[in-house]
């Protein structure tokens, strides 16, 4: 990657050999110079991990054996809200646009991870899951029979000792608006009103 005076000295050569192409023009490859050095400082002022993406199979799931058991013990002692689930299926379109539009993005994956353990699960798969309860079932069976999973993704949120605090079906707009469903439930106002409602508090204070 070039360095900031490396990039620096590109555009005062440029400058110096198109102003002695054309002296008429050199106020405006003055502008269109200056124009471009601002945006590299922009460019390198920006936070690290603005506009940048990871695998959410690697940064955002937690590597797992499907005992949720484990993973809500995990979560207490790590003093975190609970668990979080996401149920989906192999050929979920709306799966896939989490996955690659919200689920990938640094700061969503930063801020779930230190707030849940989560977990995928396939609603129609057969590996075996370990429940809150112990009982061990396939993934169909505690996705449709347990949770009631009928739509993917399913977003299901469980305090460490298995009780749901929560749950979103669908995928939402964006990943601003995943992270105000993080919060929703992170700072406990899905205690005393719906998701919807507190979205559109969060879009007018913004």
């Amino acid at each position: 990657m070039l360095g900031f005076s490396r990039i620096w000295g590109i555009l005062l050569s440029g400058k110096m050999v198109l102003t002695r192409y054309s002296d008429k023009h050199e106020m405006t490859l003055q502008a269109i110079l200056k124009s471009g050095a601002t945006l590299v400082l922009l460019v390198l002022l920006m936070p690290a991990s603005a506009g940048q993406t990871r695998d959410p199979a690697t940064y955002f799931f937690h590597d797992s054996f499907n005992d949720l058991r484990e993973e809500g013990e995990i979560a207490r002692l790590e003093g975190k809200v609970g668990v979080l689930v996401m149920f989906e299926t192999d050929d979920c379109p709306w799966c896939r646009r989490m996955k690659e539009m919200v689920l990938n993005q640094v700061e969503v994956q930063d801020y779930f991870r230190a707030h849940f353990q989560v977990i995928a699960i396939n609603a129609e798969g057969d590996v075996l899951v370990t429940g809150f309860d112990g009982e061990e079932v396939p993934e169909t069976d505690f996705a449709l029979r347990h949770n009631r999973v009928r739509a993917t993704p399913v977003f299901a949120f469980f305090d460490p000792s298995g009780n749901m605090l929560t749950r979103y079906t669908g995928a939402t707009k964006d990943s601003q608006e995943f992270l105000w469903l993080g919060e929703y439930v992170v700072e406990g106002h899905f205690r005393t009103q719906r998701f919807s409602r507190y979205k559109r508090e969060r879009k007018e204070g913004s």
